[in-house]
């Protein structure tokens, strides 16, 4: 019998942090879905969550679990969808490892996930932008520095957790002007300003 807590440290120790270098939304993403999963076992299984093993969460229980994501905690498919992406990761992360549990681990990575519909995200109008842009109060530092802020959005499609992270030598200004960060998947990214949007952030800068 092999015992789940040791594969599973290594799993976020090793793996995540160590050698991915995963994002820590990424690694509490992959927390919760295991946070919800071991009591899920402990309570099918009847074995208190420190003494599972690796045999109890096999694909039969995995599939309970993620009927049980659906039906009594009411997640969305998508939901359903992530828990299951962070299960199948540790898990590809076992085959190499645990060769002895190799059907198991197989078993377990042929779970499909679930189709869903996917929004269709929308452009701003016109309008729409002009009443983003006004709503910041511009008598006021920081109305200034969210008007900026929301120009730099509308204009280079960063995402939020990109322009609260930007800092002052992000930002190069010059014949070709731009901005510099690090996003999803710790891809750098440098997107161009315009002529306008790059005065106004000198003004910014100056102030």
């Amino acid at each position: 019998m092999t015992p789940l807590a040791p594969p599973l440290e290594a799993f976020f120790i090793d793996r995540l942090r160590r050698q991915r270098a995963a994002s820590p939304n990424t690694v509490a993403a992959y927390r919760d879905a295991f946070r919800l999963l071991l009591p899920f076992a402990q309570q099918r299984r009847g074995t208190a969550a420190s003494n599972l093993a690796l045999s109890d969460l096999d694909a039969p229980l995995i599939g309970a679990f993620l009927d049980h994501l659906e039906r009594e905690r009411r997640n969305s498919t998508r939901t359903r969808n992530a828990r299951l992406a962070a299960i199948r990761s540790f898990f590809r992360f076992l085959a190499p490892r645990e060769p002895a549990h190799a059907a198991l681990i197989q078993r377990v990575l042929a779970i499909p996930q679930k189709r869903c519909d996917r929004r269709v995200v929308n452009f701003l109008t016109r309008p729409e932008v002009d009443a983003v842009l006004a709503s910041p109060d511009q008598t006021r530092w920081m109305g200034r520095r969210d008007h900026l802020l929301l120009v730099l959005a509308l204009e280079t499609g960063l995402r939020v957790s990109e322009l609260v992270r930007l800092r002052v030598g992000d930002v190069v200004l010059g014949v070709s002007s731009y901005v510099r960060c690090y996003g999803k998947g710790r891809k750098e990214r440098m997107t161009p300003l315009t002529r306008r949007t790059a005065a106004r952030m000198r003004w910014w800068l100056q102030e």
